[in-house]
C-alpha cells in the first residue's frame, strides 16, 4: 500500500496581524493545512507553532451536532472554543441576532439549510474578538447580505490587529483583503508572497490544467 502525503514539506510563515490567503485547486491541501494549524490534525512530521487562541470556522457545520438545536450547537460550539457556558448564554442574545436565524433557533440543525449554518457558526464564532481566525470556505456560502455582513466584521478584527487566514476560490476576495498569500498545488507549496504574484500563479495554472493536452 502506497502513503499518500496530504502536505509536503510546508515551510510557512505567517506574521501577527495580517491576513494571509491560501489558495489552490480543489484536493489541493488547503483545508488540511488549516486543520493542522487549528489542532485538529497533529502533524506527521515537523513542527507547528501557533502563537495566540484560534477561533478556526473550517467548513459550514464543523463541529455541529444536526439532531441538536441551533441554541444547543450554540453551546456547544462556543463551549469548543474554549469559553465558559455563562460566557456563551451571555453571547447568544448578540448571535442570534447575527445570524438571524428568526424561528429555527430552537429546530434541530438537521433542519437548516447551508446558508443558515454558516450564519450560525460564523456568529458563533466571531461572538468573541479572536486572537488568530481561520475560513475556509465560509463566504462562499449565503446570500450577498450575509457576505457583506461577514466582511465588515472581518474587517473589524483586521483593524483591530486579529491574524487571519482565508481560504478561497474568490481571486478578488484575496487581492482585496490579504497582505500575503501561498499557493498549494498536490500538498506542497508552489509560491507565496505578493498577493498579486501568487493570484497571476494560480490563474496560470489553472489556463494549464484547461489546457488540452495533445
Amino acid at each position: 500500500m502506497q502513503d499518500f502525503w496530504a502536505l509536503k514539506n510546508i515551510n510557512l510563515d505567517i506574521l501577527r496581524g495580517e491576513t494571509f490567503g491560501i489558495i489552490g485547486r480543489n484536493g489541493a491541501g488547503k483545508t488540511t493545512l488549516l486543520k493542522v494549524i487549528s489542532r485538529v490534525i497533529v502533524p506527521t512530521r515537523g513542527r507547528l507553532i501557533v502563537e495566540g487562541e484560534v477561533a478556526p470556522l473550517l467548513e459550514c457545520g464543523a463541529g455541529f451536532q444536526p439532531e441538536m438545536t441551533g441554541r444547543e450547537n450554540i453551546l456547544l460550539y462556543g463551549s469548543l472554543l474554549g469559553h465558559s457556558h455563562q460566557q456563551i448564554k451571555d453571547h447568544i442574545p448578540e448571535i442570534l441576532d447575527f445570524a438571524q436565524l428568526d424561528g429555527f433557533v430552537d429546530a434541530p440543525l438537521r433542519m437548516y439549510s447551508s446558508g443558515m449554518i454558516a450564519r450560525l457558526g460564523f456568529a458563533v464564532a466571531t461572538s468573541w474578538k479572536p486572537q488568530i481566525l481561520i475560513l475556509d470556505e465560509i463566504l462562499a456560502v449565503g446570500d450577498e447580505a450575509f457576505k457583506k455582513k461577514c466582511q465588515a466584521r472581518i474587517d473589524g478584527f483586521k483593524n483591530e490587529g486579529t491574524t487571519i487566514l482565508l481560504v478561497t476560490h474568490d481571486m478578488d476576495l484575496i487581492l482585496k483583503k490579504c497582505d500575503r498569500a501561498a499557493l498549494i498545488e498536490s500538498g506542497a507549496i508552489v509560491d507565496q508572497g505578493d498577493v498579486h504574484q501568487v493570484v497571476r500563479s494560480y490563474r496560470r495554472l489553472i489556463e494549464q490544467s484547461e489546457t488540452p493536452k495533445n
